[in-house]
C-alpha cells in the first residue's frame, strides 16, 4: 500500500485551477458527483474527434471502431469489478436506472402476492420507489432493516427482518449519509439461505474500496460513472447471468432484438437484450479511462487516503461543540462520508456561507427522506472524500465551519 499524494493528483483535474469566490476550490461533494481528470476528458474528445460512430449499426471503419471500444470498456468494468462472464456487464444511464431495470424486470416477473421485498432504512430513493411501486402493483409487502445508534444494522435486526418469505433483499454498500458500510457478506450469506436474492447498490462504495463480485456473491449490483471520476449519463448493472438470462427486457427497440415480425419478435443475447436504443459511447470511454486512472493509483490505496482524512476531519469536528456528527465515529465501519449539523442553523446556510470560503460540500435529505425521519434530523450537511482531496482542504472546511454561526449572529 502507498501514500497518496493528492497535491500531485489534483494536477490532473483542471477545474482545481480556478478559484471561487475568490478562495481555493475545496470540493468535499464527492458523494453527489465527482470530477474529471484531463484523462477521462481527452479520452472522450479524442473518440468523438477519430472514432465516433453507431456500435453494432453499421460495416464502415467508424461503426467498427465505435463497436471495437464499447465492447473494450465492457470488458474493462467485467475485470475491475471481477465478473465472471462479460455478458453480466449491461450499461445503463445511471446506478437509478440499473434499479429500475431489475425492479420493472426481475421485480414484475417473479415477485408474487404476500412476497416481501427487503430494504435498508438509510436506502437512497433510487433504492425505494422502484420497489414500492413494485409492492403496490404485485400486493406484495415492503419491509424495513433498521440502524442502531452507531448507523449500523444489528445482526439480530438482519435475521429478525429476513424470513421465508423475503424474495429481495436490496441495500447500499455504503450509505450516502451516514458513510456507513453495512455488513453484506451477513447479509447476503443469510438471504441466500433463505433463497432471497440480493441487489447492492455501489453507488457510493465502487469508487472508494475494491469490488471482487464473485466474493460479495450478489446477485445483482449496480454503480454509476460520474461518481467515480467519470461522465454524467453512464451506469453499470452487473447481473448473475442465469438471472439475467431468465428476464424479460426492460426497453424495446433497437439492437435488442434478434428478429422482428408484424405481430411478434424474439430478443438478442445478453447483455444486448437490455440494451435498446444508441447507447452512450462516449460515456463508455470515460468510464473505461476513468477505471484505468483507479486501477493505477489503487483502490486500497484511495480507501486508505480517504480513512486518514475522515479520521483528521472527525478530529477536528468533535472538538466543535456546536458541530453534532450523524454516524459510526469507528474508522473500520464507515466510508468517506462525514454528515453533520451545526447547532442552530440550516444546512442550506451552512452550505451557502462555505461556499463564500471556496468550499463545496452537500446540504439537505441527500434523497434520503425516511433516513431523515428515522434520525429525526431533518436535513444535515455533508461532506465526502476522494484521491483529490487533502488535510488543507480540511483545514479550509473547518476555517469556514468556525464563522458560520458569527455570519448569523450566534457569536463563537
Amino acid at each position: 500500500m502507498i501514500k497518496l499524494n493528492p497535491q500531485e493528483i489534483k494536477k490532473d483535474f483542471p477545474i482545481f485551477n480556478q478559484k471561487i469566490n475568490g478562495n481555493r476550490l475545496v470540493y468535499l461533494d464527492n458523494g453527489a458527483t465527482t470530477q474529471k481528470p484531463i484523462q477521462v476528458i481527452n479520452s472522450i474528445n479524442d473518440y468523438n474527434k477519430t472514432s465516433h460512430g453507431n456500435p453494432h449499426r453499421g460495416a464502415h471503419q467508424l461503426s467498427i471502431m465505435a463497436t471495437e471500444e464499447y465492447n473494450l470498456a465492457r470488458e474493462k468494468v467485467r475485470e475491475f469489478i471481477n465478473a465472471k462472464y462479460i455478458e453480466e456487464i449491461i450499461f445503463t444511464r445511471n446506478t437509478t436506472e440499473s434499479i429500475n431495470l431489475i425492479a420493472n424486470s426481475y421485480g414484475m416477473e417473479f415477485i408474487k402476492e404476500n412476497d416481501e421485498i427487503l430494504l435498508a432504512i438509510s436506502e437512497h430513493h433510487s433504492n425505494i420507489l422502484p420497489w414500492q411501486r413494485i409492492a403496490k402493483e404485485k400486493k406484495a409487502i415492503l419491509k424495513y432493516m433498521y440502524l442502531n445508534e452507531e448507523g449500523r444494522i444489528p445482526p439480530e435486526e438482519i435475521k429478525k427482518k429476513l424470513t421465508n418469505k423475503t424474495k429481495i433483499v436490496s441495500i447500499a454498500q455504503m450509505s450516502n449519509v451516514l458513510g456507513t458500510i453495512h455488513p453484506l457478506g451477513e447479509i447476503i450469506d443469510y438471504a441466500h439461505k433463505i433463497g432471497s436474492i440480493v441487489i447492492v447498490d455501489g453507488a457510493q462504495s465502487t469508487p472508494h474500496i475494491p469490488v471482487d463480485i464473485q466474493d460479495l456473491d450478489a446477485d445483482f449490483f449496480v454503480f454509476s460513472a460520474h461518481k467515480m471520476l467519470g461522465p454524467m449519463g453512464i451506469g453499470v448493472l452487473y447481473g448473475k447471468k442465469n438471472l439475467l438470462e431468465n428476464m424479460p427486457p426492460f426497453l424495446m427497440g433497437g439492437d435488442m432484438i434478434e428478429y422482428v415480425y408484424e405481430q411478434e419478435a424474439t430478443f438478442a443475447p445478453l447483455p444486448y437484450k437490455f440494451e435498446a436504443g444508441t447507447q452512450n459511447v462516449e460515456g463508455v470511454i470515460g468510464l473505461k479511462t476513468a477505471i484505468d486512472y483507479l486501477q493505477k493509483i489503487g483502490l486500497d490505496n484511495i480507501h486508505n487516503h480517504e480513512k486518514i482524512l475522515v479520521e483528521y476531519a472527525l478530529e477536528k469536528m468533535l472538538s466543535i461543540p456546536y458541530v453534532n456528527i450523524q454516524g459510526p465515529i469507528d474508522l473500520e465501519k464507515r466510508g468517506g462520508i462525514i454528515s453533520f449539523t451545526i447547532d442552530d442553523i440550516h444546512p442550506h446556510d451552512v452550505a451557502s456561507i462555505l461556499d463564500s470560503y471556496g468550499v463545496a460540500l452537500g446540504a439537505g435529505h441527500h434523497c434520503c427522506q425516511p433516513l431523515m425521519r428515522y434520525i429525526n434530523i431533518p436535513a444535515t450537511s455533508r461532506i465526502s472524500f476522494y484521491l483529490y482531496n487533502t488535510k488543507e482542504d480540511i483545514d479550509q472546511f473547518i476555517e469556514g465551519i468556525k464563522n458560520v454561526r458569527k455570519w448569523l449572529g450566534y457569536g463563537s
